[in-house]
């Protein structure tokens, strides 16, 4: 089993303290980078390097590593290079891109080259649509290659070169960038200031300043609360958000003060709920007063309607008379029971043309 350096274990510490003690296990995704970092991918040793720093069982870390395709279950180049297949970028050439480097490394998907620089993958989105057909280097971008500009990137790699990708910073090995997912700075010389925008994106931002948008302001030093912080939090707010939702207390009336101790009991409410409902919905001066002399609100049916709604009802009924039992029109009963005689009979097809012509004739 391979045994991590001291500056991994360093490392591993900076990572797990970035969080509060109860929610280390937060840490699990940059510790995993950072193991990916040492050995180029995530081994078993690996895994069982974070279960043992979290306290987690490896099929806990397993379960995580195999699920994130950014962690590479088996050793990979110094170079990953993604070719995006998916829809927009297939259309423009996608695949012809992945299809002619497959031919030219002789690799296929997830395979790395004989000499171990470049590792080949087709992905299924890298999320740059605009820039399309996309590849990436180690997650560093590409943009609207063809099957030779795609060549020549990977011809330069495996001679030892770093081309410069279409946007971001200079390129890096994938252990160098498996360091940088894992929350640390890159340290080369002048490592981030290569590179530039793409014309795409510098347009959204140029939008994004004509219409006045920015993103909310934010502190990078926020302290993460712990669980217990957070869930004390949770309930204070809660407190208010009840003691603010609950309706005050009406103000007792002079008349109403006594000096009894006995709970107040509520009137009993002389209305239905029916009642009521109808007097919600219809609040104006056509719906009944159930308080009225003589006067009485149904509480179920339809409601009334008026003279004019009554009188058509009744005369689309005049004008529908039920239906009766009589057949349709054109079905004749007669030639019905003919039919099924000469069928009984046996009567062949010469036999039923005959027996058509005479009735013909007879009507004649």
């Amino acid at each position: 089993m391979s045994v991590f350096t001291e500056e991994t274990r360093v490392r591993a510490r900076e990572i797990i303290a970035r969080y509060p003690a109860d929610r280390s296990r937060s840490a699990l995704l940059p510790l995993l980078h950072l193991v990916q970092a040492e050995e180029g991918y995530v081994s078993p040793a690996g895994v069982a390097f974070c279960a043992e720093v979290l306290g987690l069982n490896k099929a806990q870390v397993g379960a995580v590593a195999t699920f994130y395709t950014m962690y590479k279950r088996r050793p990979t180049g110094d170079y990953l290079v993604s070719v995006c297949t998916n829809t927009m970028c297939n259309v423009l050439g996608g695949q012809e891109v992945y299809d002619t480097l497959v031919e030219h490394l002789g690799v296929g998907h997830d395979e790395t080259t004989a000499d171990g620089k470049i590792t080949l993958e087709h992905a299924e989105c890298l999320a740059a649509c605009d820039y399309g057909p996309v590849m990436t280097v180690n997650y560093d971008f590409f943009d609207g290659v063809d099957p030779q500009g795609a060549v020549g990137v990977v011809d330069e790699l495996r001679a030892g070169g770093r081309p410069m990708p279409t946007r971001g910073a200079r390129l890096c090995t994938l252990k160098e960038m498996a360091v940088q997912l894992a929350g640390f700075a890159d340290e080369r010389e002048g490592a981030v200031a290569d590179g530039g925008p793409g014309e795409a994106t510098l347009r959204g931002l140029r939008l994004a300043e004509q219409h006045g948008i920015t993103a909310p302001g934010y502190d990078p030093k926020t302290p993460i609360r712990s669980k217990a912080e957070a869930d004390k939090a949770a309930a204070e707010a809660k407190a208010e958000a009840t003691k603010a939702a609950a309706p005050a207390a009406p103000a007792a009336k002079p008349e109403q003060v006594t000096g009894s101790t006995a709970p107040d009991v509520k009137a009993p409410d002389d209305k239905s709920p029916q009642v009521r409902t109808a007097e919600t919905r219809q609040p104006d001066a056509a719906t009944a007063v159930p308080d009225a002399p003589g006067t009485k609100v149904p509480t179920d049916g339809p409601p009334p309607a008026s003279p004019d709604a009554r009188a058509a009802q009744a005369a689309g009924v005049a004008a529908n008379a039920p239906a009766g039992d009589g057949k349709p029109a054109g079905d004749d009963a007669g030639a019905q029971q003919r039919n099924l005689k000469e069928a009984e009979a046996g009567t062949g097809a010469a036999g039923a043309g005959s027996a058509v012509a005479s009735e013909t004739g007879a009507k004649k």
